[in-house]
């Protein structure tokens, strides 16, 4: 039980009330609830002022190794009587000793050695250590729901199925009980999956003809991926299909059954009604006889506790207050954690699909259905989705892949001839020309030109462009050793003109002589007719 401490808890609990701590301050260091703290201290009071009763005999001395201690005698049930316990005078240095960890035995052995002066019985002791340890549980409040507030789920095992041949094979029954009305579902499956989970919940969803406002689940693997009453762990699959249906899913403590007790006694009831002593050919067979026993034997039972026809309360006052359900089931699929590899790539089913280049090296969910597979950080965002590919096959967005890492023959001829543009006309309609003779090797010399912008202006390239052209050279050394012998050409020596010099006439007798010859040649010209 959830409440039921064990003894060195107790015995720590009291002996940090006996040092003067508070209540709280003793729940928050054990932490443990601090209602019991407060039940424990109280108990531990009332022994301290006990009514008088019998405690048995006090006079019988226990052996050194506890031989007698099955058969000693145990004292009166009721409380311990100052005036009839030995032990009683010694109860501060008992609850020390039981704060410490020890036994009955070993308290009694350190309170006759020297230094205590006790004389009384080993069964004295016992019986003090009993009361002062002994925990009772209070009362468990019954919790009731309104009309479709809440419904239970639970797990138990099934009728067994035996084929033909004689094999036998387990089965789990799946059970759901509608908390206010204990409508109930049940069905049988091979194993506790989270699909198997899920489905057997849309198929109850269906019987029912609505969804309850929240599920109150068991802290099974399929459903819960960290058991914390807090702050339970959903699995990623499970925290979809509730907000797929509208629910607020609500593991309960572990370790804690009576949280969902009305599923527990459905579960019996399921096991010892509808399938104990019975066996069935097929799992769909011995779904049919669950589904034939719910509407005839379930339904139409008048609950223990509601004092109704579970069937008739369900009509009357819950089916209505159930949620509607969503327009489509849920699509169930598969998903696991997957390792971003250093190409930018997440392998699922033996395919491959990327992500963005931030999430190499990181863990992230993949999810496929046969159609898609969607990818999702850790924190369940979306980041990326693909079309699922055959075994073998790659599926990368461009968006995935970094600007630096995209080649330029990936890019294409078209985007290669932009950035030669902006060389120059020369420099593009070489590369033009280029590409009309050398097809697709020549984009590899496309890629090769403007690789020469790294070490090179526009205008010299520009300029051995036009000389290769001019040649019908289009191969890229061709424009190199333009380049480089432009770079190693001698610079060309400058003279100043001589505006006179003794054998050259002067420039005016040169002009002169063109007036001349120009003003004479038309008659010249016509004596010549």
């Amino acid at each position: 039980m959830a409440n039921q401490l064990k003894m060195a808890d107790v015995q720590a609990l009291l002996a940090l009330h006996q040092r003067g701590w508070s209540q709280r301050r003793i729940a928050r260091e054990l932490a443990i609830d601090r209602e019991t703290v407060g039940r424990h201290i109280r108990l531990a009071q009332a022994a301290a002022n006990p009514a008088s009763a019998p405690s048995g005999s006090g006079d019988v001395q226990a052996g050194t190794d506890g031989s007698n201690a099955a058969s000693a005698p145990s004292g009166s049930p009721g409380a311990l009587s100052t005036s009839t316990s030995a032990a009683w005078p010694f109860r501060t240095v008992i609850l020390e000793k039981l704060a410490q960890g020890l036994q009955a035995q070993r308290i009694y052995q350190d309170l006759v050695a020297p230094g205590h002066g006790y004389a009384g019985s080993y069964y004295s002791v016992r019986r003090l250590v009993k009361k002062l340890t002994a925990a009772s549980e209070p009362p468990v409040r019954r919790m009731e729901c309104d009309p479709g507030a809440e419904a239970q789920v639970d797990f138990g095992r099934g009728a067994p199925v035996v084929d033909a041949q004689g094999k036998r094979r387990g089965t789990w029954v799946f059970r759901i009980v509608l908390s206010h009305s204990r409508k109930g579902y049940s069905e049988a499956v091979y194993r506790q999956t989270t699909d198997e989970f899920l489905r057997c919940l849309e198929n109850a969803f269906a019987y029912f003809g609505g969804v309850a406002q929240t599920l109150v689940i068991d802290n099974l693997r399929a459903a819960v991926s960290r058991a914390d009453w807090f702050d339970p762990e959903l699995c990623p699959k499970v925290r979809s299909f509730a907000e797929h249906y509208g629910i607020a899913i609500l593991p309960t403590r572990p370790y804690t059954p009576r949280h969902k007790g009305k599923i527990e006694n459905g579960i019996k009831y399921v096991k010892n009604n509808a399938l104990k002593a019975r066996s069935f050919t097929s799992l769909a067979d011995q779904n049919r006889h669950l589904l034939e026993w719910e509407q005839a034997v379930a339904d139409t039972r008048i609950h223990g506790t509601t004092r109704q026809q579970v069937g008739k309360l369900f009509l009357e006052a819950e089916k209505a207050a159930l949620a509607a359900l969503p327009t489509g089931r849920f699509d169930l699929f598969s998903e696991a954690l997957r390792r971003v590899h250093r190409d930018g790539h997440v392998q699922v089913q033996g395919a491959y699909y990327s992500v963005g280049p931030e999430y190499l090296g990181c863990e992230v969910w993949a999810r496929w259905d046969g159609r898609l597979v969607r990818l999702f950080d850790q924190r369940m965002q979306p980041i990326a989705v693909h079309a699922q590919q055959s075994p073998g096959r790659f599926s990368t967005h461009d968006a995935h892949i970094r600007p630096e890492k995209i080649s330029g023959i990936e890019r294409g001829t078209g985007w290669l001839l932009g950035q030669v543009d902006m060389i120059g006309p020369e420099a593009k309609t070489w590369a033009e020309a280029m590409l009309a003779q050398r097809g697709i090797a020549g984009v590899r010399v496309l890629m090769g030109l403007l690789s020469l912008r790294n070490s090179q202006s526009s205008l010299r390239i520009e300029e051995a462009c036009r000389v290769a052209a001019s040649h019908g050279a289009y191969h890229l050394g061709n424009l190199r050793r333009l380049i480089a012998a432009r770079e190693s050409a001698p610079a060309q020596e400058s003279f100043a003109f001589a505006e006179s010099h003794p054998i050259i006439r002067p420039l005016a007798d040169y002009a002169q002589w063109l007036r001349e010859t120009l003003t004479h040649q038309p008659s010249i010209t016509k004596e010549s007719a």
